[in-house]
């Protein structure tokens, strides 16, 4: 019960701040520049995770191996839940995220979206949405602004691979642009279209730039895919219960005599 009643807390907190963000960033879109628009917009994104440690007791632990911090570089994280959206458009920003066009019709949340500069995408035309892509990716990179990929395109489960596309790769390889593979397990305290929230410690690994010039899209793509799914089954188990949800797949399933009392 106790679970239901702080989760409760956390999305009334979540969606009332979402109206007031979205409504904010509206109103500022005309009169801030783009740096100032991005701080102002993401104070938003740092509120929802203080309100998610208040309300849900729901740490981060970052680790962050970069050496190379310059700006910009193409990101090419694993995509599990809703928190890396709002994560690490503050943490490694300025950044483009690239999305489905549908999100900037949702009202607030997708006013805050478009004035972040997202790359949307309509994905019924899949051959003009990987042109967009590439075209609005290089313009960002171009400004300075780092541009967000999900090479798996959507969210996948715990314990799940999912297709990891050459789009990513193409983009930083075309333009001599270090990529930052990111791996995380946020799903285990935030799952993807579930209402709970699992107090626990979310483990997100930031790597250190990876070098593309003269590099092949196909096997630096592998390469990726490789790094990111080793450190996720690396990460310790997030929740502090130390188990998954019945629905999550289980990886690095513990030991009957191992596993914590009821």
């Amino acid at each position: 019960m106790l679970l239901y009643l702080r989760t409760l807390l956390f999305n009334t907190g979540y969606y009332s701040s979402g109206i007031i963000g979205g409504t904010v960033s509206l109103l500022l879109w005309p009169f801030l520049p783009y740096p100032l628009r991005w701080r102002a917009v993401t104070l938003w994104n740092r509120f929802v995770m203080w309100w998610l440690k208040v309300t849900c007791n729901i740490r981060i632990k970052v680790i962050d191996q970069r050496q190379y911090k310059n700006h910009p570089v193409v990101i090419m994280a694993k995509h599990q839940s809703t928190w890396e959206t709002l994560f690490l458009q503050y943490h490694l920003a300025p950044v483009s995220v690239i999305l489905k066009k549908e999100l900037l019709r949702i009202p607030f949340f997708g006013w805050g979206l478009a004035s972040m500069r997202p790359i949307a995408i309509d994905r019924s035309n899949r051959m003009q949405a990987l042109k967009d892509v590439k075209i609005k990716s290089i313009e960002r990179l171009k400004q300075g602004i780092s541009v967000l990929v999900f090479p798996e395109g959507t969210r996948i489960g715990l314990g799940k691979i999912g297709n990891y596309a050459r789009s990513g790769a193409d983009i930083a390889c075309s333009t001599g642009t270090p990529i930052i593979p990111v791996a995380h397990n946020a799903a285990e305290c935030w799952p993807h279209k579930h209402f709970l929230k699992y107090p626990g410690e979310i483990s997100i690994v930031i790597g250190d730039a990876i070098p593309t010039e003269g590099r092949d899209r196909k096997t630096l793509t592998e390469e990726l895919k490789n790094w990111i799914e080793q450190q996720i089954e690396q990460l310790p188990i997030a929740r502090d219960d130390g188990r998954y949800a019945p629905w999550q797949q289980q990886k690095n399933t513990p030991k009957a005599s191992d596993s914590p009392t009821e």
